[in-house]
């Protein structure tokens, strides 16, 4: 099936845009929560030299229509399964979220195994309750919903604290991300996540523990990586993983904040690419 590099696929009645570029095993890319797909753009175009690489704008997020249910954990695995199945996607793929799409990579290979072939997680949710005090502060209402108002201070300010490398706050990035902060769903999606997901105190435990029991039960390559300055989700969460998923492979990138896909694309790509290799050679 030939696709468009940027195209939009309807997903149960709603639409879904996603970018498909190359050939070769199918890699989904899943970023964060108010992201979109724009921050896998560097590691999607040098995947895509071997690889049939899919990036997904997850529901209510980007250029993809909101659900019409609560947006959860399980709702977005769902959608991005169904945009996969729409893509003509059906068999298993190279799972890699940042953030938010680490965990809904999770909860899709948990629901369906036959989906993923590994999992890559780059600083994802999950491992730990410590979350930045901005998305802790969400989960208050009314508080969470007179923070959303679409500010072009409030953007430059979480884009600040996405990179410690501020070189990679750029015009562009903050136009997009005051673009989408606008959207007229915009803080609904925020408040439906962020409330699900933890409190005040941080992220909660019950999703998180069953989440990762089920994870370590799947005989599933995983490659967990986290950068040292990560203000977002910190670095610990690393050792947690290493304790939680014990076979899981491990790196920490030094000079790093909480996307090192972009802060250290060249990197990333060498070692994930070397990572796949390993396992199709049976190491």
């Amino acid at each position: 099936m030939t696709v468009p590099a940027d195209t939009v696929v309807t997903v149960h009645g709603r639409a879904t845009r996603c970018r498909v570029a190359g050939d070769g095993p199918p890699v989904v890319l899943l970023h964060g929560i108010g992201r979109t797909l724009a921050d896998f753009a560097e590691l999607h175009d040098r995947l895509a030299r071997d690889h049939r690489v899919i990036s997904v704008d997850l529901a209510g997020h980007g250029g993809s229509a909101p659900l019409d249910g609560p947006h959860t954990l399980p709702a977005l695995a769902r959608a991005v399964a169904g945009c996969l199945d729409a893509l003509g996607v059906d068999g298993p793929a190279h799972l890699v979220g940042n953030s938010l799409g680490g965990a809904v990579a999770m909860r899709l290979a948990v629901a369906d195994p036959a989906r993923a072939a590994s999992l890559t997680l780059v600083a994802s949710a999950g491992f730990g309750a410590e979350v930045t005090v901005a998305l802790r502060v969400l989960a208050l209402r009314p508080l969470g919903r007179l923070l959303l108002r679409p500010s072009r201070f409030v953007v430059r300010r979480t884009e600040r604290a996405l990179f410690h490398d501020r070189r990679h706050v750029t015009a562009a990035r903050l136009t997009e991300a005051y673009a989408m902060a606008r959207r007229p769903h915009a803080a609904r999606v925020m408040l439906e996540l962020t409330r699900s997901l933890g409190t005040f105190r941080g992220v909660a435990a019950p999703w998180r523990e069953e989440l990762l029991d089920a994870v370590a039960k799947l005989d599933l390559p995983v490659l967990v990586v986290w950068g040292d300055r990560d203000l977002i989700l910190p670095a610990v969460h690393l050792d947690a993983a290493r304790a939680r998923l014990p076979r899981a492979r491990a790196h920490l990138f030094a000079d790093t904040g909480h996307m090192p896909q972009i802060e250290r694309v060249e990197e990333l790509h060498r070692l994930v690419t070397g990572f796949w290799a390993e396992q199709a050679a049976g190491r």
